[in-house]
């Protein structure tokens, strides 16, 4: 199959991570459908642009119809939400709020756009999760519950999808450099940070991407059921 066939969604691709995404498939010559929760959000050019609040469940449902009636070859869930803080302070909705948005709503898309994978004997699907899916560290237990459990959710899918042509792989950011980033850490955050890390910089959106764009092309034919770190060795080494 040429890649000019296939149709990708990327969720979360307004800004960051997956816009570069976003963008990357397009240049590789894929149909994309980018979401976010912005009424005319900016979205890479090219792409294709679905409203969708994950937190409210009309939205929700409604976008799971609209993709049932899409045929899509690739999905990329890359939306996600943080927020930090002590164990025993952790708001329970708050970490409702967390479930759905990273973990839940994901496992809905993917129910929506498998059938039509399974169909075709053919699919990619790649799940942002984060360095903090595959370790964690204090005041992070609600964001890392969602991620952890989403890495495990893609090993399911791979172990029970991968005889039918469909591919199922995380990828896990380190810290990259995006506006969000540079607005929580400070200079002096990161500036602190990439001292901890190998390469002594920090990711930028670009490699995220490239990695992806790998992942879901038909390049790809045995990498299935992995969590893939990108962070310039801070997990490893």
């Amino acid at each position: 199959m040429e890649n000019i066939k296939y149709r990708a969604v990327v969720t979360g691709a307004t800004r960051g991570i997956g816009y570069a995404i976003a963008e990357r498939l397009l240049q590789d010559g894929l149909e994309v459908i980018a979401t976010g929760t912005r009424k005319n959000a900016k979205h890479p050019a090219g792409s294709s642009y679905y409203q969708v609040d994950f937190l409210d469940e009309n939205s929700v449902n409604k976008f799971i119809q609209y993709l049932k009636k899409q045929k899509i070859n690739i999905l990329v869930n890359n939306a996600g939400i943080n927020k930090i803080g002590e164990f025993s302070s952790i708001d329970i909705d708050d970490f409702d709020r967390i479930l759905r948005v990273n973990l839940r709503v994901p496992f809905q898309i993917c129910q929506a756009v498998i059938p039509y994978m399974e169909n075709e004997k053919w699919g990619r699907i790649v799940n942002l999760t984060s360095i903090f899916g595959n370790i964690t560290k204090e005041y992070r237990a609600a964001y890392s519950s969602s991620k952890f459990g989403l890495d495990g959710m893609t090993a399911a899918l791979a172990a029970e999808l991968s005889e039918k042509g469909i591919l199922a792989n995380s990828v896990g950011p380190g810290v990259i450099d995006t506006e969000l980033t540079r607005d929580v850490l400070g200079e002096s955050g990161i500036s602190e940070l990439k001292g901890r890390i190998p390469m002594k910089r920090l990711g930028q959106a670009s490699e995220i991407a490239s990695l992806v764009s790998w992942l879901v092309s038909d390049e790809n034919t045995y990498m299935t059921g992995q969590n893939l770190m990108i962070d310039g060795g801070f997990t490893r080494v």
